[in-house]
C-alpha cells in the first residue's frame, strides 16, 4: 500500500481530491496488468501540466530576465527537458510511488526510466493544477524548478552537448574536441552509427545514434560525465 501522505509532504502540497495524485503516477503499463484498477492512466494529466508548466516558466523568464528571445528558449528547455524533471522526480521520491507493470518495474533501462519520471512529474503538475489552481502551481514550479536555473546558467547546462564539451575541453584541456565515425551499419533508411570523441590523439569514448549529429552528441554527454565535467 503507497502511503500519498509521504508524497504529499514531499511535494509540499496537500491534495483535497488525492486521487488526482494517485492518478497522476499511474503508467499505462500498469492498467494492462490490472484492468480493474479503478483510475486512468497519467496521461491526460502529463498533457495538461506540460501547458501548466510551460506557461510558468515562460512567464518567470519573461518577467525576471531581458534576454533575447533564443537565449530564454534555451533556458526554459533547460528547465523543462526529461533529464531535469526526471532528476527533480528522483530527488522528491516520486519513482517509490510509481504504479507500473511487473515489466516496466524490472526494466533497468535508465533512459526509459527517466522518460516515464519525467512525464510524471508533468501529470503531477497536472493534478496540482486542477486539485489548487494556477497560483499553487506556480508556487510549486517556482520551487522545485526553477530553483534549478541558477546552476543551470552557471554550469551552461542550456548549451548542447557539443558546444558544452568544446568549451570545457578548450577551457581545462587546450585542445578542441573531435569527431570520427569508428562504425557505421543497416540500411540507408536504418542506419547506425557509432562515433568517437577524441582529444588530440585521445579517444574519450564512443557515442551510438541514428544519425552522425546524434551519434556525436551522445558521445560529448557521455564524454561530460566520465571527464566529470559537467
Amino acid at each position: 500500500m503507497k502511503n500519498f501522505s509521504k508524497l504529499e509532504k514531499n511535494l509540499g502540497v496537500k491534495f483535497d481530491n488525492k486521487n488526482l495524485l494517485k492518478q497522476s503516477v499511474v503508467h499505462r503499463s500498469y492498467l494492462n496488468e490490472h484492468p480493474e484498477f479503478e483510475l486512468d492512466h497519467n496521461e491526460r494529466l502529463e498533457f495538461l501540466g506540460d501547458a501548466v508548466l510551460e506557461l510558468v516558466v515562460t512567464e518567470y523568464l519573461y518577467l525576471n530576465y531581458s534576454n533575447p528571445e533564443g537565449e530564454l528558449t534555451n533556458w526554459r528547455a533547460s528547465l523543462v527537458n526529461s533529464v531535469m524533471l526526471s532528476t527533480i522526480a528522483r530527488e522528491l521520491d516520486i519513482e517509490s510511488f510509481l504504479y507500473l507493470s511487473k515489466g516496466e518495474a524490472k526494466d533497468t533501462n535508465i533512459k526509459a526510466r527517466n522518460y516515464i519520471l519525467a512525464n510524471a512529474m508533468e501529470a503531477i503538475i497536472g493534478a496540482i493544477y486542477l486539485d489548487k489552481g494556477y497560483e499553487v502551481s506556480q508556487i510549486f514550479i517556482k520551487d522545485k524548478i526553477i530553483s534549478k536555473l541558477a546552476e543551470i546558467l552557471e554550469k551552461k547546462l542550456y548549451q548542447d552537448p557539443k558546444s558544452r564539451f568544446q568549451e570545457v575541453a578548450q577551457e581545462k584541456a587546450g585542445v578542441t574536441p573531435t569527431y570520427k565515425v569508428l562504425e557505421e551499419s543497416g540500411p540507408d533508411h536504418d542506419k547506425h552509427f557509432v562515433v568517437g570523441v577524441f582529444l588530440k590523439k585521445d579517444l574519450v569514448t564512443k557515442g551510438e545514434g541514428t544519425s552522425k549529429q546524434e551519434a556525436q552528441v551522445n558521445a560529448a554527454e557521455e564524454a561530460l560525465d566520465i571527464k566529470d565535467w559537467e
